[in-house]
């Protein structure tokens, strides 16, 4: 006898404005309940200090948000001179005290240093593995255990405001930057120590901000949808971005009927027009119908690499 689905087989990518206070699989958690939805996964967590864009795939997405894991992300960041702490935020203890005397003029040189590639050693309180767990589980315990350093870039660094002990600047960086070892080398650079007040993510690869939806009006639509009478998915799903939004860098490879069924077999195809190399997003037929990415082999072929699985929906309970 089949097992019988804990949830509903849906697939797309929904814009969480995570709220302040919860880590990212708490909100990844209750955004997977309130679609009802058999499998869900971020696309790089978020602190629980840190609000903003944070792309949920559900379903078939989960096979793509590793594209979402190494995009660009953009950020904005409130630091407040003068105090260190052991996380690199508010959240963590004062570990160190120092007065700000600190020239616009050397702010402005010393932000403007951390443009470019560079070598960033994480954050002892981050959520990277060391020997199968988490760093922050040993930060927790006090010790402190050996980190290589990242190749990084910032892309771009823009302060907005210094007044008084506060800094806000505006980060434009690579996957893996951590926003908070920026802060906290900054801080060591102008002499008197700095952690993140307010951090928020403005943008992961090219989503639209203003398409970005908060727990609270998820909950209000599942609400409505019940003192309506109607099947929540009318409501949410609409919310939903195509899960091929999450690979829309990578360039097209159109191919007919017979070619898309080699493929979804795992057969590697010769399709005409295919870039010589690299990764790419296969479409099907005249209506472009998203079915998975592929690699170019060493024979100029494409090669299947992560398929879509078509299924019949089934209903909400």
């Amino acid at each position: 006898m089949a097992r019988r689905r804990k949830g509903r087989p849906i697939d797309g990518v929904i814009l969480l404005d995570k709220p302040t206070g919860i880590s990212s699989n708490d909100a990844l958690q209750k955004v997977k309940r309130i679609y009802f939805a058999e499998k869900a996964g971020h696309t790089g967590a978020l602190d629980p200090l840190a609000t903003g864009m944070l792309p949920i795939c559900l379903g078939e997405a989960t096979k793509f948000s590793q594209f979402l894991l190494d995009s660009d992300k953009r950020y904005r960041v409130i630091a407040k001179l003068g105090e260190r702490t052991n996380t690199s935020d508010s959240d963590g203890e004062v570990v160190e005290t120092r007065p700000v005397n600190v020239e616009l003029d050397k702010l402005k040189e010393c932000v403007e240093s951390f443009r470019g590639e560079s070598d960033q050693i994480p954050s002892m309180f981050s959520a990277l593995k060391y020997q199968g767990k988490p760093l922050y589980e040993y930060a927790r315990q006090g010790i402190e255990v050996p980190r290589e350093s990242r190749k990084i870039t910032v892309y771009d660094i823009v302060l907005h405001r210094f007044e008084g002990d506060e800094v806000e600047m505006e980060v434009h960086c690579s996957k893996g930057t951590y926003i908070r070892t920026i802060v906290d080398d900054l801080g060591e650079m102008l002499g008197c120590g700095a952690h993140v007040t307010m951090l928020r993510r403005t943008a992961v690869a090219d989503y639209p901000y203003e398409k970005m939806v908060t727990l609270e009006q998820l909950n209000e639509l599942l609400e409505q949808a019940h003192r309506d009478e109607k099947a929540p998915k009318e409501l949410l799903d609409p919310l939903l971005l195509p899960m091929d939004t999450a690979v829309a860098d990578l360039p097209e490879v159109n191919m007919n009927a017979e070619l898309t069924d080699l493929v979804q077999h795992g057969m590697p195809v010769q399709v005409a027009g295919a870039p010589a190399e690299g990764t790419v997003r296969m479409t099907s037929g005249e209506e472009k119908l998203f079915i998975g990415v592929a690699n170019i082999d060493d024979n100029g072929r494409v090669a299947p690499k992560r398929l879509v699985v078509f299924r019949e929906p089934v209903e909400n309970e």
